[in-house]
């Protein structure tokens, strides 16, 4: 973690976020991250859109290829004819593939990836304004000890069965505020162990799920936050980094989101008044 004085700096910077970072035994300070940044990437087929992914900007070109590549519908560099921005797209997240004649392109095979939020548009602004279309913020006010939230991850391990045995699984928990394990899934994709948890909370009818916690072992992405949101959960907590999308869309959803949350210490993104800190510590600010 990058950590700058807040003072210092004094002009946004892009996937720059002044966060507060906690450890034990310390007081708690602001500081800046800096966030790997998540944008939508929509693939264009002739002209025809096919997919939209989240992604990080840069090497776009060798995404799309690589896309159609492991979908089947390239065998070799000679299938594609061109592939260029779309010229009306003015923040680079559309790319037109050109194919050669001789290409036959199955689009039924496409459906499946693409992405669910598809009519969002082509920045992360008018994604996080579709998905508030159909799953409003949430706003219920509770509140969860520093400790607590520093017990998640050894108690998440300790259950992850598949995961002690292949080392190779993402997991997903399901918490109550004060730090009881309520589900734990694991699965070889990040968003599938979610969506388990979550179907599982659904199924079995959780109560109270705005008042509880899920817990990811990776990253903190946009998808994953906007599950959590379909699913009303309103504190989001990441044993590693949120991208700069995920940070964005929990500010606007009302979503407490927590990154780097390891042995003694975290990082608060978003939705900071969820967060009860030990009494006997100040905040102090850096710089």
């Amino acid at each position: 973690m990058s950590r700058i004085p807040v003072s210092k700096v004094r002009r946004k910077i892009p996937g720059r976020e002044a966060v507060t970072h906690w450890q034990s035994g310390q007081p708690r300070r602001r500081v800046f991250d800096d966030l790997a940044i998540e944008e939508p990437l929509e693939i264009r087929i002739d002209t025809r859109p096919v997919t939209i992914t989240m992604r990080t900007p840069g090497h776009d070109n060798e995404l799309a290829a690589g896309f159609l590549l492991t979908e089947g519908l390239l065998r070799s560099a000679a299938d594609i004819r061109e592939i260029r921005a779309h010229p009306r797209n003015t923040s680079s997240n559309a790319l037109d593939v050109f194919l050669s004649p001789d290409v036959i392109v199955d689009f039924a095979k496409l459906t499946r990836h693409v992405f669910a939020a598809s009519s969002c548009g082509l920045c992360g602004k008018t994604c996080i304004d579709s998905v508030h279309q159909q799953f409003p913020r949430v706003r219920q006010r509770f509140l969860v000890s520093a400790e607590t939230l520093l017990a998640l991850p050894e108690v998440m391990r300790a259950a992850q069965e598949a995961f002690s045995r292949t080392g190779g699984l993402h997991a997903a928990g399901l918490f109550s505020s004060k730090g009881e394990l309520l589900v734990l899934r694991e699965d070889v994709g990040r968003h599938n162990a979610v969506d388990k948890v979550l179907g599982h909370a659904l199924l079995h009818r959780f109560p109270m799920l705005e008042q509880s916690i899920l817990l990811v072992s990776g990253r903190a992405s946009f998808e994953i936050l906007q599950k959590a949101l379909a699913a009303r959960v309103a504190l989001v907590a990441a044993v590693s980094a949120p991208s700069s999308l995920a940070v964005e869309f929990a500010r606007r959803s009302g979503q407490t989101l927590v990154g780097f949350l390891r042995t003694g210490r975290f990082n608060v993104y978003t939705g900071e008044g969820r967060i009860r800190y030990p009494s006997t510590r100040s905040t102090r600010r850096t710089g």
